[in-house]
């Protein structure tokens, strides 16, 4: 059973729709790629997915461990590349509030959000970068 459908509109514009909630989003090729970069493409919903997935990954290992990660952030660049046209490196920089974590949270948090089924499936050869920024002091 399908999860989603999409449908072209025109002029190199996409609509996804979630089918369990409704939800949609749209996509327009890029302005580097005969687009107007009008809303997110598809590459940027790709690299998206990584972050988005990093941090619910992070956000079930704190909440089952009793602390929050609540207000925590991605900043996702996606760098492309030639022959093949393709995400050739995606580069995280995630963002969490202060909130006094011990250094086995920290660990915790890592580990988890690594194992992220996103990240587990994309190919060897894209190159993820993963920083992690830890703000000081407490919520």
């Amino acid at each position: 059973m399908a999860t989603i459908t999409t449908t072209y509109i025109s002029n190199l514009r996409t609509q996804a729709t979630h089918i369990q909630s409704g939800a949609q989003i749209l996509t327009d090729a890029p302005t580097d790629n005969q687009g107007k970069g009008e809303a997110f493409s598809p590459t940027d919903l790709f690299a998206a997915s990584l972050g988005s997935c990093f941090l619910t990954i992070a956000g079930i290992a704190a909440q089952t461990h009793g602390f929050s990660i609540d207000g925590a952030y991605v900043e996702t660049q996606k760098i492309m590349t030639d022959n093949p046209r393709r995400v050739g490196e995606i580069i995280l920089d995630i963002y969490l509030p202060p909130n006094n974590y011990t250094d086995r949270e920290k660990r915790m948090i890592e580990r988890a959000a690594a194992t992220c089924p996103v990240a587990q499936s994309l190919h060897p050869d894209l190159t993820k970068t993963v920083r992690w920024h830890y703000q000081e002091g407490n919520k």
